[in-house]
């Protein structure tokens, strides 16, 4: 099932502020994992995040770790940050369970 991509305008945000060849990378890496098997946990890539309900998942593209949640056909982006941020976007925008 191919699902649609949407980015929250901070997700947006986000990516602009990356530098060229990392824009590129995320771009390709959510088109590669998110648009067929977004749900798919793998150990190095997708991982089901614990402890929060809001974001679901997260993707991680090198140095890059973007966020998202799952529903009927969509994955909707939340955030696009920088590992050393990861955490700190995680308190401060996770919604706990």
């Amino acid at each position: 099932m191919r699902h649609a991509i949407v980015l929250a305008p901070e997700a947006v945000e986000d990516l602009r502020r990356l530098p060229g060849p990392f824009r590129a990378m995320v771009k390709t890496a959510m088109e590669k994992h998110l648009r067929h098997e977004p749900g798919r946990v793998s150990k190095s890539r997708i991982k089901r995040l614990r402890g929060v309900r809001r974001p679901g998942y997260r993707l991680r593209v090198g140095e890059i770790r973007v966020f998202y949640d799952l529903s009927e056909g969509v994955v909707e982006v939340l955030a696009i940050v920088p590992q050393a941020q990861a955490q700190q976007w995680l308190s401060e925008w996770g919604e706990a369970q």
